[in-house]
């Protein structure tokens, strides 16, 4: 049998039809449900964007996802631009402890949760690692059930800007002679996490390792802490975020140990002059209602009396400041080198003691 050139536009218009079906049939998965990374079934805690195609993109650490659902499934479809890791929870609140961690390298999906009994189920993803180990893209979720609406925030939020110390660089290594990996990073036990737990309060993270004020680790002056602040991702882009969405209770910064480092030292001037710029970004965003509490480590002999200098002279109302040193920095010497972090469970000693001073920022623990 010979087709005639009608026959053959029709069978290539079938044959056409057929495949696009066949893949809108495998995409959808017959008998899950699928939602969009921008739905509104999915609540996503720091700094993001939605690219328009349904997706959205991150690159912040600590940024962290839920989901909730009623089914016995989950799975993700995303990607990374390097290699991302997550810590990932499953029905239950964050915690030292994960559930399992997560790598994400180019496209791929991800099985979060299959088996479990029929209900409602809540995951909770955290990017562990930092912006310049990679960018992730969250696509889809799929589910055998359906998805319910997101839990609603809870009623304390607390933004962290910082270094090494606050994204957790080395938190899970062995010693402190220990190379640095990506595997070892993981942000959920440093300082910030630890007193967010402790308040009950959701948190966000604006920090880079070897980051400063004046200048970075080993004298490096380009893109410090001051010039990223104000930026939707720490490496992906120069894209300014908008900063009209929830304020948080309560601003934590702890920088200046890189502008400190290698026998380095900023002027006095320099320093209060950057860290000027900094409050005034962070007043300009959230308004003077807002506390900050600048945090100096003991990594410099001076780095507290720069601190202070640098939080009066800048006349800012509703700025704080304290010190941080004694047994706490101590235990801080025993993690991955270079960033002399230490390991998960002794985080509760850094910054937690000095900071929980300050409670009443965020009122009685309840």
């Amino acid at each position: 049998m010979e087709f005639t050139e009608p026959d053959m536009n029709r069978f290539l218009l079938i044959f056409s039809a057929a495949l696009l079906l066949s893949a809108a049939s495998s995409y959808a998965a017959p008998g899950l449900t699928r939602v969009d990374a921008d739905s509104e079934y999915v609540r996503l805690i720091g700094r993001s964007k939605a690219d328009g195609n349904g997706n959205i993109c991150f690159d912040w650490s600590g940024t962290t996802v839920r989901v909730r659902f009623s089914g016995t499934s989950l799975k993700l479809d995303m990607s990374s631009s390097r290699r991302s890791y997550f810590n990932m929870w499953l029905d239950r609140e964050a915690s030292a402890d994960n559930d399992a961690v997560l790598k994400v390298v180019s496209d791929t999906t991800l099985v979060l949760a299959e088996g479990l009994k029929k209900g409602e189920h809540e995951v909770t993803l955290q990017l562990r690692s930092e912006g310049e180990q990679g960018m992730a893209t969250l696509k889809s979720f799929a589910t055998d059930g359906r998805f319910l609406a997101p839990k609603p925030a809870k009623a304390r939020h607390i933004e962290f800007i910082g270094d090494s110390y606050t994204c957790g660089y080395g938190t899970e290594s062995l010693s402190r002679d220990e190379p640095f990996s990506i595997e070892t990073e993981n942000c959920n036990l440093t300082y910030a996490a630890y007193l967010s737990r402790y308040f009950d309060a959701e948190f966000n993270l604006v920090s880079h390792s070897g980051m400063g004020i004046v200048r970075n680790y080993n004298g490096k002056k380009c893109d410090t802490m001051t010039q990223r602040y104000g930026r939707v991702f720490d490496e992906a882009g120069k894209e300014a975020w908008d900063f009209s969405g929830r304020r948080p209770d309560l601003v934590v910064i702890y920088l200046g140990t890189n502008d400190f480092s290698v026998s380095l030292q900023p002027s006095l001037r320099s320093w209060c002059s950057e860290y000027s710029k900094l409050l005034g970004q962070i007043r300009s965003a959230y308004g003077d209602g807002v506390p900050v509490l600048c945090v100096a480590s003991k990594a410099d002999e001076l780095l507290g009396y720069y601190v202070k200098t640098a939080v009066e002279r800048s006349g800012f109302p509703n700025v704080h400041w304290v010190a941080v040193g004694g047994p706490a920095q101590q235990r801080q010497r025993t993690g991955c080198k270079l960033a002399s972090e230490c390991r998960g469970t002794e985080k509760t000693g850094l910054c937690a003691s000095a900071l929980c001073l300050h409670a009443e920022f965020m009122g009685n623990r309840s």
